[in-house]
């Protein structure tokens, strides 16, 4: 992962406190929640490709949802208690930022729930 104590990563304050300190985002803060358009997600730590606009939807919970990552090695899991009980944890598995949750209320064909901080992406729409 990027050094950020100095402050020039490149990141903001948001995205380092996500991507470094497992932080997250207020539900409905991201514009990436409402993004619409054909692209590819990034993780916004190291650009790996992470999730694609075809696997994204609308699951209500205020932060950007996606039923499948882009492959299954791009994203790495943990266990977390840090709510007092089990929740698997998703991080980058090529830098280990943060991302999110994944829960199993998600929609066909998966039945997942990819719930991620959209500071910790960065978006790429299709051209052409």
């Amino acid at each position: 992962m990027n050094d950020c104590s100095s402050g020039k990563c490149g990141l903001t304050y948001e995205q380092r406190r996500i991507l470094h300190e497992k932080g997250t985002e207020r539900a409905f803060t991201s514009p990436l929640n409402d993004e619409k358009r054909q692209g590819v997600f990034h993780c916004a730590g190291c650009g790996e490709q992470l999730f694609s606009s075809e696997h994204k939807y609308d699951s209500g919970s205020g932060w950007p949802s996606f039923y499948a990552p882009i492959n299954e090695k791009a994203l790495g899991e943990d266990t977390d208690y840090d709510i007092g009980y089990a929740r698997t944890e998703i991080h980058c598995a090529k830098c280990g930022g943060h991302m999110g949750h994944v829960f199993p209320d998600g929609p066909k064909p998966t039945g997942l729930r990819y719930c991620i901080n959209g500071a910790a992406l960065n978006f790429t729409p299709k051209t052409g």
